[in-house]
């Protein structure tokens, strides 16, 4: 049998561990997922990776001065946050948010009518029966070292507190 021998003043460590058992682990989740929701929305701001790389302008943003990833910024709204006692998620249920996220080498893209595919290139507007786009990784989800430190921060704040 092992045993552990505890020596000094043990009560606040007692009620600590006491406090763990019937800690809201949900609600702290909560917290932990708004953190991150919100940073992730503010990558939106400044065009910048959790990793503090700035993202690649989009061709539509160079021709109209906007900014990458937000034209009609359906993706920013899209993102939510998912909460459980087991842990939290942040991301987006738009089909399109993993091509943002990690970028596409060349997919194909063919025209469903006879009339093809028309778009705009340098201001002539052209008409193809198929295209091969390339698009770069603009990754909007993650967690940067910054949040890494909230997160820190707000965890050993919440196990504090008396």
């Amino acid at each position: 049998m092992q045993s552990i021998r505890l020596e000094g003043d043990v009560k606040k460590l007692m009620r600590r561990l006491g406090k763990l058992e019937t800690l809201d682990i949900k609600s702290k989740n909560r917290v932990l997922a708004e953190t991150i929701r919100s940073s992730t929305l503010e990558r939106f701001n400044t065009e910048k990776s959790p990793d503090d790389k700035s993202w690649e302008k989009s061709i539509r943003a160079k021709a109209e001065g906007g900014k990458t990833l937000q034209d009609s910024r359906d993706l920013r709204g899209s993102i939510r946050s998912k909460i459980t006692s087991q842990g939290f998620a942040v991301g987006t249920n738009k089909i399109y948010g993993p091509t943002h996220q990690y970028g596409e080498k060349g997919r194909t893209i063919r025209a469903k009518t006879s009339k093809g595919l028309k778009f705009r290139l340098g201001g002539t507007w052209i008409s193809k029966r198929e295209v091969t786009i390339k698009i770069p990784a603009r990754p909007y989800l993650g967690i940067s070292e910054e949040d890494m430190k909230e997160i820190k921060s707000t965890l050993e704040l919440m196990l504090t507190e008396d």
